[in-house]
């Protein structure tokens, strides 16, 4: 059987699949025909229907229970780990109605945590994550929403932090932040689902067991990063939520669904379960 696949070229997802679409590992008589792609250019595939299994944003995941389930393992949580609202110089959160700001998509996590922290924050444009810092210190934005490894460079830039939307949703609902999550479609029997999900599960266990060694599919798709950067990402964005989500992962998740419905976001309500 061949399913199709998407994740991002980011160390935490190339580190995860890599075992299973190299061939590492039995994946049952599954092939994973797989696609790299930025988080938002997945999360608008997702939108579509377009793939098998993917990666999204946790706010797009929101919004498509009806086409995808949610796997136990792949995601990205944690604490400590949010985005960040940077700018070039220091500005007063107060005014956030009147700043230009650059963000990574519509779609992403980071986008829903900016729209709930700062609802009057409403100047928004869409870039790829990559080039939201250079957009900022050209001084074409007032601002930057920045996420991935953009969290450990931006200081070295001479950038400064306007607000920490990670430690803001801590701080607001005591749960973990879920970023991304790994969905298949809900079409598929729960069957299927489970061993996708299993062989998810042990491809990050095999990349667990060679660390620190890097193989060349992490190495080689982050290749404007430095190692160290890398293994700072791999170790933040890749946790104990990543191999189960476990009873604190799905609370958070719960939490995320309660908050973005408050907050007149997500408006329908999906009664089933969001897990397959």
């Amino acid at each position: 059987m061949k399913l199709t696949l998407g994740f991002s070229p980011c160390p935490n997802d190339t580190f995860i699949f890599d075992a299973m679409v190299n061939g590492h590992i039995d994946t049952r008589g599954i092939t994973f025909d797989f696609v790299m792609e930025d988080v938002e250019t997945l999360n608008l595939w997702a939108e579509q229907g377009r793939l098998d299994v993917t990666k999204l944003s946790y706010n797009t995941f929101i919004h498509n229970t009806d086409k995808y389930a949610l796997l136990h393992s792949g995601s990205a949580l944690g604490e400590g780990v949010g985005p960040l609202l940077i700018s070039a110089r220091q500005l007063d959160l107060k005014d956030a109605a009147d700043f230009k700001i650059a963000i990574p998509g519509y779609n992403t996590t980071a986008n829903l945590l900016l729209t709930l922290a700062l609802p009057h924050a409403k100047h928004k444009t869409e870039l790829v994550f990559s080039e939201i810092e250079a957009a900022v210190l050209s001084g074409t934005f007032d601002a930057g929403l920045i996420i991935h490894e953009s969290r450990f460079t931006y200081a070295s830039k001479g950038l400064k932090k306007l607000i920490d939307l990670g430690d803001w949703w801590e701080q607001e609902t005591q749960a973990a932040i879920p970023l991304g999550g790994i969905v298949v479609r809900r079409s598929f029997p729960a069957e299927l689902a489970s061993t996708v999900d299993s062989i998810i599960k042990e491809s990050l266990a095999y990349s667990w067991k060679h660390y620190p060694e890097l193989s060349s599919f992490v190495t080689c798709n982050a290749q404007e990063m430095e190692e160290a950067v890398m293994r700072k990402h791999i170790n933040l964005y890749v946790n104990e939520y990543t191999t189960d989500l476990g009873e604190k992962g799905r609370k958070a998740i719960a939490t995320l669904f309660d908050k973005a419905r408050a907050s007149g976001v997500l408006n329908e309500e999906f009664t089933g379960n969001i897990f397959y």
